[in-house]
């Protein structure tokens, strides 16, 4: 929990951040709202995952400088990294609930049951996604292009070929066929599966690569005598 308040409050500090954040899905939905109402969901959909694992990979990067001297002071591995996906979770949810509502409004005839599923399903992997970017590759750079890469692949990929299936918001696609063209449960099914395998793997990925993070010691020199 103190992990989680830190990071909160270091990212409330960054207003500009939160307003872009609030700000990058909703172009994505008004981008397609006016000839593609379907589309324009499943974008802000992907726009507000996008949003999120963004955050999650400064929140990541930023803290690589801290992690370690929390680790002295007796912070374990799974309390530093569950901390701060607590709190991304947390803006997550704050940050859907106004596009929840905008489609509520805005939107006829879906399954809005079935958006909240996409839109919970993403809070919950986005984060995963970018703490994994930001463990995996030291700078911030390479990790905005792997997430953009993500997204724009998941854009344009067909979502019922094989390669589309083994991007992490495959779900969001599927989830959204269900709701908004109103097809058989089984989209629905698909969806919430591949949404927790996801999660899942990447949680595990990473546990592991905070863990072999943390556990170096790249100060420390062995000298033979």
């Amino acid at each position: 929990m103190t992990i989680a308040e830190m990071t909160l409050r270091e990212t409330g500090r960054r207003r500009g951040v939160l307003v872009l954040l609030l700000l990058l899905p909703l172009a994505f939905y008004l981008a397609r709202r006016g000839d593609h109402l379907g589309q324009s969901i499943r974008f802000v959909c992907l726009g507000l995952s996008w949003a999120l694992s963004t955050a999650a990979l400064f929140v990541g990067s930023a803290a690589r400088s801290l992690e370690p001297r929390l680790r002295l002071s007796g912070y374990r591995t799974h309390q530093l990294f569950l901390g701060r996906l607590l709190a991304l979770w947390t803006l997550g949810v704050a940050l859907s609930l106004p596009y929840f509502a905008l489609i509520l409004f805005d939107q006829k005839n879906i399954r809005y049951g079935a958006i909240a599923v996409i839109m919970l399903l993403g809070v919950l992997v986005a984060p995963l996604l970018g703490l994994a970017v930001s463990a995996l590759l030291p700078r911030d750079l390479e990790g905005m292009l792997v997430l953009l890469t993500v997204v724009g692949l998941q854009m344009i990929l067909d979502p019922a070929g094989n390669a589309a299936r083994v991007l992490p918001f495959w779900f969001s696609r599927e989830i959204g066929t269900y709701a908004i063209d109103h097809t058989s449960v089984g989209y629905l099914d698909r969806g919430v599966l591949h949404g927790v395998l996801t999660a899942g793997v990447l949680l595990l990925v990473v546990a592991v690569a905070f863990g072999i993070r943390l556990r170096r010691r790249p100060h420390v020199r062995f000298v033979e005598v």
